[in-house]
């Protein structure tokens, strides 16, 4: 089984699951922090939201330093970050598409100021700093929602707010 086939039903629910959670996200409490060393809840929210966009910079280039790129913004309102949200996905659903199992164990470099931070064969990229990243912030976005008492969607089971089934 090539590569990509087993990486793209795991995007599809990964993506599917947290826009689920950001749906959820109260507007009113985009400010709200657990804790003064934390991110706001919106800050981690655009956070989640623009971490599929790695997926694609993985796919369709060598490398990326990080310093050469606008520092990371924060939408006006749940509309706009789930907009963004849908077109990272989106793009980096195509941007996989098609790949050969050469493409994606090529190796990719992330650096900053052009000092090797890592390099992985871009499937590993994509698992662990794509998907696991996203996966562990979600976690955490998971927990300011808890903490905020909005109800917690399934994420890969019944929640103590939802049923799965």
């Amino acid at each position: 089984m090539p590569l990509v086939d087993a990486l793209l039903p795991e995007f599809d629910r990964e993506m599917t699951t947290t826009r689920k959670l950001l749906e959820r996200l109260p507007e009113k409490k985009f400010d709200w922090k657990p804790h003064a060393k934390s991110y706001s809840l919106c800050q981690l929210a655009a956070h989640v939201a623009t971490i599929p966009m790695w997926g694609a910079m993985t796919v369709n280039h060598p490398e990326v330093d990080i310093t050469t790129g606008p520092p990371p913004g924060v939408p006006p309102s749940k509309a706009d970050l789930l907009a963004a949200f849908d077109a990272h996905a989106a793009g980096t659903r195509a941007a996989l598409v098609g790949k050969t199992d050469a493409e994606l164990m090529a190796t990719w470099s992330l650096k900053r100021d052009g000092h090797v931070i890592f390099s992985m064969p871009k499937a590993a990229v994509w698992r662990s700093f794509v998907l696991n990243h996203l996966v562990h912030h979600r976690g955490q976005l998971s927990v300011y929602l808890r903490m905020l008492d909005v109800p917690i969607p399934s994420i890969y089971g019944p929640s103590a707010d939802e049923r799965a089934f």
